[in-house]
């Protein structure tokens, strides 16, 4: 049996990518979509940015909450202090990997972890980097068709065809690329009681 919480687990987050890392920690958990523009504040950098929309994810689920443990997560990823957000299309999504072709893009996953019941506060940030390769125009053009990664943080899927444009990555936690550190939120959950592998 996989172990139980005795918190109620809330991921803040409609991401399927997000739902499915969760899952891999054998838990139940409820979905609740926080309501939070993400935008990023004037002057703020990358990773300061990931930080408070994930606190504010955290926040916004808690406030509607009398107890339970909220996950929350945001990733912002980087070329420099230029943000690669989400392309939501072909021709987006081609110009990003163009730029990125042969550079390092890091990933700014944040994490926030909080009570509900006692206002506790859990926050960290886990950065992971990716080298692209030298990508010739056919090969983006091919992978964009074949895999479609337009819902994606810097136009690419590292746990699929992505990994195929990559030289390297350096990084604590490859869970932390896809969304959701799994390694890291192990950590906080166990600081708030919940063993995941109390049984077994």
């Amino acid at each position: 049996m996989p172990g139980q919480s005795p918190l109620k687990l809330v991921l803040a987050s409609g991401s399927p990518y997000r739902k499915a890392l969760l899952q891999r920690l054998g838990l139940p958990f409820t979905v609740e979509v926080p309501a939070v523009e993400e935008c990023r504040l004037a002057g703020e950098s990358p990773p300061a940015m990931a930080m408070r929309l994930a606190e504010a994810k955290a926040r916004a689920v808690a406030s509607r909450l009398a107890a339970g443990l909220v996950i929350a997560s945001d990733q912002v990823a980087a070329l420099g202090q230029e943000i690669m957000g989400k392309p939501g299309g072909f021709e987006r999504a081609r110009e990003q990997l163009a730029r990125a072709s042969g550079r390092t893009l890091c990933f700014h996953t944040a994490l926030c972890v909080f009570n509900a019941g006692s206002g506790r506060r859990h926050l960290d940030l886990v950065p992971c980097e990716v080298t692209f390769r030298e990508l010739s125009p056919a090969e983006i053009e091919n992978y964009l068709r074949r895999e479609s990664p337009y819902d994606c943080a810097g136009a690419f899927k590292s746990e699929g065809l992505g990994i195929a444009l990559l030289s390297r990555m350096h990084g604590n936690d490859p869970t932390a690329l896809i969304g959701l550190p799994l390694i890291r939120l192990c950590e906080m959950l166990r600081a708030e009681g919940v063993e995941i592998l109390s049984t077994g």
